[in-house]
């Protein structure tokens, strides 16, 4: 079993910021990748940006720029420094991880159960 806890989120004024993180733990022999999307209300879920364990990024336009994602492969740790928010912005925040457990053989996929946040005009 995998438990993906994430904070941070919240409501913040346009041009404020805010930093996401999302703990891993439980059944994880490797973490391949981890990484944040998000789901505006009426709006499929979208990637936001995401990190390897080798440390490359990959990031959505509307972001790049002023979002920022690390991570802390000693702790399973992944953040999102948010900066000059925008109204846009504001949706529910999914944290996503790509591994391989301990024992079954493969690569898995589990999801957060998500962190509002709410920029406001």
């Amino acid at each position: 079993q995998v438990q993906l806890v994430e904070s941070g989120g919240g409501l913040v004024q346009a041009g404020g910021s805010l930093r996401l993180s999302c703990v891993a733990s439980g059944n994880i022999f490797s973490i391949n990748a981890m990484g944040w999307y998000r789901q505006a209300p009426g709006k499929q879920r979208e990637l936001v940006a995401v990190i390897t364990s080798g440390g490359s990024t990959n990031y959505a336009d509307s972001v790049k720029g002023r979002f920022t994602i690390s991570r802390d492969n000693a702790k399973n740790t992944v953040f999102l420094q948010m900066n000059s928010l925008k109204p846009e912005d504001t949706a529910v925040y999914y944290c996503n991880l790509d591994y391989r457990p301990w024992v079954v053989d493969g690569l898995y996929d589990y999801w957060g159960q998500g962190t509002q946040v709410t920029v406001s005009s």
